[in-house]
C-alpha cells in the first residue's frame, strides 16, 4: 500500500469490501453457508448491535440497508452473493455522515466489527477468494 493511498484512506467518510483491497481488514469474506443462512446472519449481527437498525432487506438481491445511529451516523450496505453452493461471499459498503472530510477510521473499523461478530456465526469457507 503506498503513501498516497493511506493518506487517501484516513480522509474518507467510506470504506467498502472487495476481494482484492490492499487492507486485510477490507478484503471480503467467504462463508461455508447458503446465501440465506448468511444472509440471515448478516441481519442478527445488524439487528444484535445497539447503534444499528435494519431498513431494508432484499432476499432477491442479497443486500440488506441499515442505518447506524450512535456513536456517528452511518449508512451501511451488507452485499451477500453466493459464488457455490456453500460458499458465500459477504461485503460492506459503509459512508459516515459528517461536516468533515474524515471519519477517523469509523467506517473502517465498523466493518472490522460487523466481520468480527459474523466470523462467530458462521464457518469460514475452505477455499479463499482469489
Amino acid at each position: 500500500m503506498s503513501v498516497f493511498q493511506k493518506i487517501q484512506g484516513f480522509f474518507s467518510t467510506h470504506a467498502e469490501t472487495s476481494d482484492h483491497h490492499p487492507l486485510d481488514e477490507l478484503k471480503s469474506r467467504y462463508y461455508k453457508a447458503t446465501a440465506k443462512q448468511a444472509l440471515e446472519a448478516v441481519k442478527e449481527v445488524l439487528d444484535g448491535l445497539d447503534c444499528c437498525t435494519a431498513i431494508s432487506v432484499s432476499e432477491e438481491r442479497g443486500e440488506i440497508s441499515a442505518e447506524v445511529a450512535k456513536p456517528r451516523k452511518a449508512f451501511l450496505v451488507a452485499t451477500v452473493v453466493s459464488v457455490r453452493p456453500f460458499d458465500t461471499a459477504v461485503d460492506f459498503n459503509i459512508s459516515t455522515e459528517t461536516f468533515l472530510p474524515t471519519d477517523f477510521g469509523y467506517s473502517r473499523s465498523m466493518v472490522s466489527s460487523v466481520y468480527r461478530e459474523l466470523d462467530r456465526k458462521l464457518a469460514p469457507a475452505v477455499q479463499t477468494n482469489n
